[in-house]
């Protein structure tokens, strides 16, 4: 049952920072506000970045990280935790012995590796090391298609027929849930997501708005999830509800008028928080 106390759920975003606001924790910790949960956050990178794109990463040193994480985990009860970008191997193996030492009970994998302009933002070294040790761990796994066909070795689908020859490589990398977003596929009129479950899939359609500003829509989808997670939605729910939360905030996206590039979604498109 959904969460009915008085005081939100704390929802951890482990993620690098965007200097213009639009992605990374600074959308992750807007969405979950938004969404009605608590936001707290452990940074493993500060970027130099805007509507235009990334011109600068630079790694958070590991022992501060650990530092980070460390202080979240002794003081705040977190309901769910949602990782964004790791930028190399030792990051995910740090975050990978924290989870396990505090289990949190539900975890969002986001694998940032790509941004919205098409810039790396992780090593290539460290791909091996996520697929393996973290998105195990994962209760879901919200890869955009060209993340997607990074962690399976395939190349970007083109179409529908392509999208679907992914579905059991997805399946091996052996996490709970798969949430295949597919917002890169323009040519179709919906934004439409697939989510591959051990026994079954199921298309999750909603209608495309047409707008450049979609800067930190991945960021703020997994920021969602976790969040309704958190309140005690079943996983499904908590999809679909998030989901419904980000096109919203798409569609209102025009109503800021943020940089020269993609902008921002609009988070509190409404005005309130705990949106549904």
């Amino acid at each position: 049952m959904p969460n009915q106390d008085l005081i939100p759920p704390v929802v951890l975003t482990i993620a690098g920072s965007d200097s213009s606001g639009g992605a990374g924790i600074q959308a992750d910790i807007k969405a979950i506000s938004a969404t009605g949960s608590y936001a707290c956050s452990v940074i493993t990178a500060i970027t130099a970045q805007n509507t235009l794109g990334v011109s600068a990463i630079h790694p958070t040193p590991l022992q501060l990280i650990e530092r980070q994480l460390d202080a979240v985990f002794s003081d705040l009860d977190v309901a769910a935790v949602k990782v964004g970008m790791l930028v190399d191997s030792s990051v995910i193996k740090l975050v990978v012995d924290k989870l396990k030492q505090h289990q949190p009970q539900y975890l969002v994998v986001d694998p940032v590796m790509v941004s919205t302009s098409g810039q790396l933002l992780t090593e290539d070294s460290s791909i091996s090391t996520l697929r393996e040790e973290l998105l195990p761990m994962a209760d879901l796994v919200t890869p955009n298609l060209p993340e997607g066909a990074v962690l399976i070795g395939k190349g970007e689908p083109k179409d529908t027929h392509q999208v679907e020859s992914m579905i059991e490589p997805l399946r091996q990398l052996e996490c709970e849930a798969v949430l295949l977003k597919g917002g890169h596929m323009e040519s179709s009129p919906n934004s439409s997501d697939l989510l591959i479950l051990p026994n079954r899939t199921e298309w999750l359609h909603s209608r495309r708005h047409s707008t450049r500003n979609t800067h930190g829509t991945g960021c703020t989808l997994s920021s969602a999830i976790a969040s309704y997670l958190a309140q005690g939605y079943r996983l499904h729910k908590a999809i679909y509800l998030a989901k419904q939360y980000i096109t919203q905030a798409i569609a209102h996206a025009e109503l800021l008028n943020v940089g020269q590039g993609r902008g921002p979604v609009h988070h509190f498109f409404d005005g309130h928080t705990n949106v549904r």
